[in-house]
Order: C-alpha cells, then sequence, then structure tokens
C-alpha cells in the first residue's frame, strides 16, 4: 500500500493507494475518526460490486452503516439530487458526528462531497474513488460540485475529504469507455507537470491499457503525487491550481453543449486538450510537434480528439460560463513544451475560431 500524504493544515488528509482496500476502510477510518454513524452513498452497479465489503468493514467497527443509491449518471450532480440526499440524512437522524463515504466515480464523489460541505454546515466525508478518473484526479483535492444548466460544476465548494482510498482492484471492472476516459486525466499531468511520465505513457500504452499491475500503479501513484502537489501550493485555485484545468476550459463547454450525453467527462477532456495544445502552436506557445504528440498518444489510448460538429459561437458563449472566467476575459492554460505550461488570458475570439 502507498501512502500519499496531502499537507494543508488541519485539513491535511492522506491518500492510500493499494490492491483490496476497499475491505479494509474501516480500519483506516478508525484510526483517524471515531464517527456516530456511516452513511454510504453510491450507485446501484457500484453498491451490486462493493456495497457489501465497504459495510463490513464498518460494521466491523461497531458502527452503524447504511447504504443510500442514487441514480447513475451526470443527471445526478444535480441541486435536486442533493435535496434528496439531505431528506435521507435527516431521516436517519445524522448529525455533525456522522461521515458519508463517497463510493463511486466522480459524480458520485462531487455530489457527496458537495452534501457533506453543506449539510449542518459541514460533515466529515471521505472519498473511495471506483473508475480512475476519480482516483486520480477528482477525489482528490477538495473540489465538490453539482451542475446547473448553463455550466459544469457551477455550484459547490472546497472542501476536503478526511480521507482518500484508492483500491487498484476496482478498476478492472471498469468498461473500456470508463478506463479510457481515466487515461485523459493522466495524460494531462504529463502535459503540464511531468514529462517522463508522458513519455512512459507513451512508450508503455500497450501496457496500460491492459490495466498491467506495476505499470497501472505507477501511474496512479505518480498522477495522484502531481495532484497533491498542485493542491498544497494553492487549495482554493487562486491562480496556480489552475494548471489542473488543462483541457477542461473546452472540454466542459464540449460536454454543456452536447447535453453530457455525447461524452464522458474524460472523453471531453481529451478532445479539449487537443484544442488548447493546437490553440497554444497557433499562438506561437508551442512548436506543432506538442499537438501532433498529444493526439498521437490520445488515439493510441482509444480517446477522441476531433471536435463534435458545434456552432462556433455557442461554444464561444459557453467558454465565457467558465469559473475560470474573470472581468470577462476567459483563462486558457497553454502549452509551451511537454510538461511546461502557462495561464493566459489573451486569447482573442478571432484567435479561438481559428482552431475551432
Amino acid at each position: 500500500m502507498k501512502r500519499l500524504g496531502i499537507e494543508l493544515g488541519e485539513r491535511s488528509y492522506d491518500i492510500l493507494i493499494g490492491p483490496g482496500l476497499r475491505k479494509r476502510i474501516g480500519e483506516f477510518l478508525k484510526a483517524i475518526f471515531e464517527p456516530s454513524r456511516v452513511i454510504i452513498i453510491t450507485h446501484p452497479s457500484i453498491n451490486s460490486l462493493y456495497g457489501e465489503e465497504v459495510l463490513a468493514s464498518f460494521i466491523a467497527q461497531g458502527w452503524t452503516t447504511d447504504i443510500i443509491e442514487v441514480p447513475e449518471g451526470e443527471s445526478s450532480k444535480s441541486l435536486n439530487q442533493a435535496e434528496k440526499l439531505y431528506d435521507h440524512l435527516l431521516a436517519l437522524n445524522c448529525d455533525r458526528k456522522s461521515v458519508l463515504v463517497a463510493l463511486g466515480g466522480g459524480v458520485i464523489g462531487d455530489l457527496v462531497g458537495f452534501v457533506a460541505a453543506t449539510y449542518q454546515r459541514g460533515v466529515s466525508f471521505i472519498q473511495v474513488p471506483t473508475t480512475l478518473l476519480s482516483m486520480v484526479d477528482s477525489s482528490v483535492g477538495g473540489k465538490t460540485a453539482v451542475n446547473h444548466p448553463k455550466g459544469k460544476n457551477m455550484i459547490g465548494a472546497f472542501y476536503q475529504p478526511r480521507l482518500v482510498v484508492g483500491d487498484l482492484e476496482t478498476l478492472r471492472t471498469l468498461s473500456q469507455k470508463e478506463y479510457r476516459a481515466g487515461l485523459a486525466e493522466v495524460v494531462k499531468y504529463g502535459v503540464i507537470a511531468d514529462a517522463k511520465l508522458f513519455e512512459f505513457l507513451e512508450t508503455n500504452y500497450k501496457e496500460i491499457i491492459n490495466l498491467e499491475h506495476k505499470f497501472l500503479t505507477h501511474i496512479v501513484e505518480t498522477s495522484c503525487a502531481i495532484k497533491a502537489s498542485v493542491v498544497e501550493k494553492d487549495e482554493r485555485e487562486s491562480h496556480y491550481r489552475m494548471i489542473l484545468n488543462f483541457g477542461h476550459t473546452f472540454g466542459h463547454a464540449i460536454e454543456s453543449l452536447t447535453g453530457y450525453s455525447q461524452f464522458v467527462h474524460g472523453e471531453a477532456v481529451a478532445i479539449g486538450m487537443v484544442i488548447a495544445a493546437q490553440l497554444s502552436h497557433s499562438t506561437g506557445k508551442c512548436s506543432a510537434q506538442v499537438p501532433k504528440r498529444l493526439g498521437s498518444l490520445l488515439k493510441k489510448l482509444g480517446l477522441p480528439i476531433d471536435m463534435p460538429i458545434l456552432i462556433a459561437s455557442d461554444l464561444i458563449a459557453s467558454l465565457y460560463h467558465d469559473k475560470k472566467t474573470m472581468d470577462h476575459k476567459i483563462k486558457f492554460i497553454l502549452v509551451n513544451e511537454i510538461g511546461s505550461i502557462e495561464i493566459i488570458d489573451q486569447v482573442s475570439e478571432a484567435e479561438i475560431l481559428k482552431v475551432l
């Protein structure tokens, strides 16, 4: 088991990575916190796979534990679904010493984190990511949110979990589509901070696609370490943490304009990264080799790289709803070279249109 720490003063916590950890979550939680009640929140499909094992780990510690299921899909990241969870928590008489357990992917993690941040002005929660995307990205760092019709993650809070437990065995039950979508976030870390990780992906993409343990462990641990380092420097995204949004400015707009139904998040981010790299090249930030290498790697990993058919003016309008937009200036994360990026807000609409 690998233990990574995120140092945030009184909000510090550990990320645990390894096989079979889902069966020991109660043990890990007991070492840091004694809850009055445990509430596992998950999707039906995840519950059928891992619910009983996770439940047993808490019951073994003598804690009253309940499981609440929420519907599958991005549509569950909503204020309506959050309100239903508040109703459940109130019916179970959950107090401020209760702990919520987010068992699932990014939708569950974001939703449960948001509910934890707002129920009774804040209760503890732990992240138990079961997808690659949530394991290397969304479960770490304390961003919680629900969506709004005008944009993704528009209503939320920065609220750190007490613990993150990444069981690598859960990745073996993912569909190829979901697994490969998570690889987009791993590629992102290579582009923004670690050229060696990018080269590792280029060299070993076949082994990674096949979930070979040694290679999978390396990319998860490396990605989480990069994310932890960035969050420690800028917990609340005042500036530096924005580098983690490489590809997401365009990706979120694509998700929104396609009704969150055509692409899963990682696929939209893959397309968004290619557009961002092309924009980087067209504005003189990087050589033509950068978008070429990026597109080639993403294709090898089975990810989409082509922009869907959208009205350009709609896409630009959606970009202005991005949370990084300030003073009506869209902030873009652009590439200088693999492993080095910069944050700029001096890109004109005409320059954006060139790459759409």
